[in-house]
């Protein structure tokens, strides 16, 4: 656009001023935490899930721990298809900065282990009291246990429908999982957390069987 602006990829950036923009054709790239957050909703739901316009350099991290805990994924140019085990191992998790395993993703693969064979460890390194989501899941049957930066997360084998709160995006997404998951019905309030983040997922959701609705 026309922009003088030197930095990228330091700890300083500086932008001199120009006097005019010029018009440019710009593609967003893909949402890297919402793709996998889908792909964990199909590994807790022992499914097969595609999705498409994806960056899977953008999640590496994230497809490395899925992969661990027993999914198989195959990849090709902007698409990656997912295939969920019949139990998914139990993962330890250490959340860093870029390229590192995204903080965003923490309480989605938290949520997903909730059904994995064995106990997990999450460590989350970026942001402090990122773990209010765990009392919400806890409420549905979870077994999660927080020390300090720690979660220590138990499988167990259900989890269970029940009226929880959002408390912020990504740990409103996590309750959206636990509801796919839970033997009956899961009433969430404070969507407008989730709605932030997520676009149209509600119709989304129902494109792969979901039931779901917003009220």
């Amino acid at each position: 656009m026309g922009a003088k602006i030197i930095g990228a990829g330091t700890s300083q950036i500086e932008i001199e001023g120009v006097k005019k923009l010029k018009d440019v054709s710009y593609n967003v790239m893909p949402d890297r935490i919402e793709a996998g957050t889908f792909l964990c909703l199909a590994a807790m739901n022992k499914a097969s899930l595609k999705i498409k316009n994806i960056n899977e350099t953008h999640i590496i991290p994230v497809i490395d721990k899925l992969e661990e805990a027993g999914c198989k994924l195959y990849i090709k140019k902007a698409e990656i298809q997912i295939i969920a085990p019949r139990k998914i191992n139990s993962v330890n998790i250490k959340t860093m900065p870029y390229p590192g395993f995204p903080t965003d993703m923490q309480s989605i693969f938290a949520t997903m282990l909730t059904l994995a064979k064995g106990t997990s460890i999450i460590v989350e390194n970026i942001f402090e009291n990122r773990y209010k989501y765990t009392q919400e899941l806890i409420r549905m049957g979870a077994k999660i246990s927080i020390e300090g930066r720690t979660a220590i997360i138990k499988g167990t084998k259900k989890l269970y429908g029940a009226n929880v709160k959002a408390t912020d995006l990504r740990g409103g997404a996590s309750l959206i999982l636990a509801a796919t998951a839970a033997k009956g019905i899961t009433k969430i309030e404070n969507i407008e957390y989730i709605l932030r983040g997520y676009e149209k997922i509600e119709q989304k959701l129902n494109n792969i069987g979901v039931d779901i609705q917003k009220q």
